[in-house]
């Protein structure tokens, strides 16, 4: 009752009333067919980005237009400043969509968003980028560059490198099997399996990597780190957080040097065969040979517990 009050009075002050305003919502439909190896690109503002592969050589794009309009009059004037450019070149597609009218529209938002879904070919590379949507992506066969200013990526079953990126939202990847770069910053980061190498890192959330086979980089401002790295070491990893605590499971047999070391916790190895150089188990640093020694595994925390456990 009391935030009915104040946006009431808000109205009033400003002189209109608080109204809802109405949806009308527009569906604009192309199809293209193209050759495997091509590239899709899509821009939006505001909008989801949705990528589905397809069985055959085309692609097909629907825009889902969402106008704040009472009456199919406002929205067609309201359309007038919409730029909603889908075309082919070549062997690639272009999907975008941008409000060229400015001013007029309170707190920075637009009168029309635009979402994105495309059904491509399985083996197809992608650039989306949406300054507020949600992007998912699934079974596809390709490169992906991935940009969303507040909103969330989930990822399944993406065989080509990937880099993603969001300024607030978590990200969720089922599996990869090429090098993943993930980064957000402020949401989680969950990856089921990652094929390659692996660069994951937030400015404040958790980060779960259930499998990964190739080198490791992962870092947090703010929150737990947990991460099972199958079969031996590919390369040096580097696991850190700035306040939570890093678990990390390892092969029982995998040869390392290990580096760990926590400003306000202690740190504990199970099940390994290490030979001691400096710290202790227990302590607030272990460093020491693992099966005779290879590549570094350096874990750190300012203000939690590491453990590290063979599995």
């Amino acid at each position: 009752m009391k935030t009915f009050i104040t946006l009431i009075t808000l109205g009033t002050l400003l002189g209109a009333p608080v109204l809802a305003q109405a949806k009308i919502n527009r569906t604009v439909e192309k199809t293209f067919t193209v050759q495997e190896g091509g590239d899709l690109k899509v821009q939006t503002s505001g909008g989801d980005i949705q990528i589905l592969a397809g069985n055959g050589n085309e692609v097909k794009v629907t825009a889902r237009e969402r106008i704040n309009a009472d009456s199919e009059a406002k929205a067609d004037e309201i359309l007038q400043d919409l730029e909603l450019t889908i075309e082919q070149q070549g062997n690639n597609v272009l999907a975008r969509a941008k409000y060229t009218k400015s001013g007029g529209w309170h707190w920075g938002s637009t009168p029309v968003t635009v979402s994105f879904t495309v059904v491509v070919p399985r083996r197809y590379n992608v650039d989306l980028n949406t300054s507020g949507g949600n992007i998912g992506l699934e079974s596809i066969v390709g490169r992906a560059h991935l940009r969303t200013s507040g909103g969330n990526l989930k990822l399944d079953r993406i065989d080509g490198e990937i880099d993603g990126n969001t300024s607030g939202g978590n990200i969720d990847l089922n599996e990869g099997t090429a090098t993943v770069k993930l980064s957000t910053s402020g949401g989680d980061i969950h990856v089921d399996r990652a094929g390659g190498e692996a660069d994951l890192s937030t400015s404040g959330g958790n980060i779960v990597i259930n499998s990964v086979l190739g080198r490791l980089n992962a870092s947090t401002s703010g929150g737990d780190i947990k991460a099972t790295i199958e079969g031996e070491l590919k390369g040096n990893c580097d696991l850190s957080t700035s306040g939570g605590n890093v678990t990390v499971a390892v092969e029982k047999n995998a040869a390392f040097d290990l580096k760990s070391r926590t400003s306000g916790g202690s740190v504990n190895a199970d099940g390994l065969t290490i030979t001691i150089d400096k710290g202790g188990i227990g302590k607030s640093s272990l460093s020491g040979k693992v099966n005779g020694g290879g590549p570094s595994l350096s874990l750190g925390t300012s203000g939690g517990d590491i453990r590290i456990r063979a599995k």
